[in-house]
């Protein structure tokens, strides 16, 4: 036999000797144990009920949440494309007239240099 059969097996064998034991110690009569059984049972019922509920729920408000997010991020992307295509448009016509007043700082600078050097 191999050994998860033998496991289990084994394991069905000591559940129903618990069983038999604790149904033949209590002090409950038939009756008694069977309506607590019949009672915990719906219990257990109505959670796995409650359980299923809420995880469909949750199940339908991440499915919403996703898509909304997936929506989000595409217009953000969108908009970030825009604005990087704005700017470029506005600093484009600028950028020669930006380098021609970085080189004259640069010059006024090394003249400054030189004069302070010099003195």
């Amino acid at each position: 036999m191999s050994k998860g059969k033998s496991l289990f097996l084994g394991f069905l064998a000591g559940s129903s000797l618990a069983v038999a034991a604790t149904l033949l110690t209590t002090p409950a009569s038939g009756r008694d144990m069977r309506n607590r059984v019949k009672g915990q049972g719906a219990e257990w019922k109505v959670l796995v009920n409650n359980l299923k509920e809420d995880s469909q729920r949750l199940k339908d408000q991440l499915f919403k949440t996703s898509k909304e997010g997936s929506i989000l991020v595409k217009d953000l992307t969108q908009e970030m494309k825009k604005t990087v295509m704005d700017w470029k448009e506005t600093v484009e016509p600028h950028q020669e007239n930006i380098h021609n007043y970085l080189a004259q700082i640069e010059t006024s600078l090394k003249e400054l240099e030189e004069k302070v050097k010099s003195q």
